[in-house]
């Protein structure tokens, strides 16, 4: 496997590898998910360092990214790649700049708590989060094809406007961005965030059937499937206390936590 002084590549099946930044607070996953006409990168990193290096040893296809949301640390590198596609309610985003965060708080957040050196080509001060005109929109319900396997696009709303889940439904991996993860918080309390969006998308998630891993893009690798029968308790909680709006704040559950 790939030795790499920033990224941890980490081989989940033949064909798909998640890429890792545990050297940073975040613990950000990318997902490499290899087919046989292209592959396909669900989002880019921090962009401390080059994600590219690492794709590059693991494929010689072509490589679609497709975006989960416009937040810093998902698009990173997304401009070492020709084709970028994203939901079109986080196109403005990745065109004109990241809505609700100011470009101290994103170097702030970018640069503290590092435990590994970083790459003599990262400047902090000079940061700035990627910006573009996409490839394409995705829209829910398209279906991604591989060749071998087939990936579907669900629109997951509420972390941001244009959120998406992909699920590969040929080996039923659900990777499930910034909607669902372990051990951090699931962030919906800043003003860009929708915290009823949010759990009316962990309602649609819990409902997708034939799902065998969920792979969310922080902390633990892989959770099991059953966490989606757990959130499903939650939503149903959350509906029935009256919690979900800003300022009710955490709310913990099995294997997951929500803060609005």
């Amino acid at each position: 496997m790939i030795k790499d002084a920033w990224f941890t590549v980490q081989q989940i099946d033949e064909y798909t590898f998640a890429i890792s930044e545990y050297g940073h607070w975040e613990k950000v996953h990318s997902f490499l998910l290899l087919g046989q006409k292209k592959a396909v990168l669900i989002d880019t990193g921090l962009g401390i360092d080059r994600i590219k290096r690492v794709t590059d040893q693991l494929t010689v296809l072509p490589i679609d990214v497709v975006t989960t949301h416009v937040h810093a640390d998902h698009i990173g590198s997304h401009g070492e790649y020709e084709k970028i596609f994203v939901h079109k309610d986080d196109k403005d985003w990745l065109i004109n700049g990241i809505q609700g965060l100011t470009i101290d708080q994103i170097r702030r957040d970018m640069c503290r708590d590092i435990t590994i050196p970083i790459p003599k080509t990262f400047d902090p001060d000079s940061y700035q989060p990627y910006q573009g005109e996409p490839t394409g929109i995705l829209n829910d319900g398209e279906i991604i094809e591989l060749g071998n396997r087939k990936l579907v696009i669900y629109h997951t709303p509420g972390h941001s406007p244009g959120h998406l889940a992909i699920f590969d439904e040929t080996n039923g991996y659900l990777f499930t961005g910034d909607l669902l993860y372990d051990q951090t918080p699931i962030y919906a309390f800043y003003p860009s965030t929708n915290p009823v969006d949010l759990v009316n998308s962990l309602d649609k998630i819990s409902e997708i059937p034939n799902v065998t891993r969920v792979f969310g893009s922080h902390n633990t690798l892989g959770l099991e499937a059953n966490i989606l029968f757990e959130v499903k308790k939650a939503v149903q909680f959350l509906r029935e206390n009256d919690l979900i709006k800003f300022g009710t704040g955490t709310h913990w559950f099995n294997g997951f936590s929500i803060k609005f």
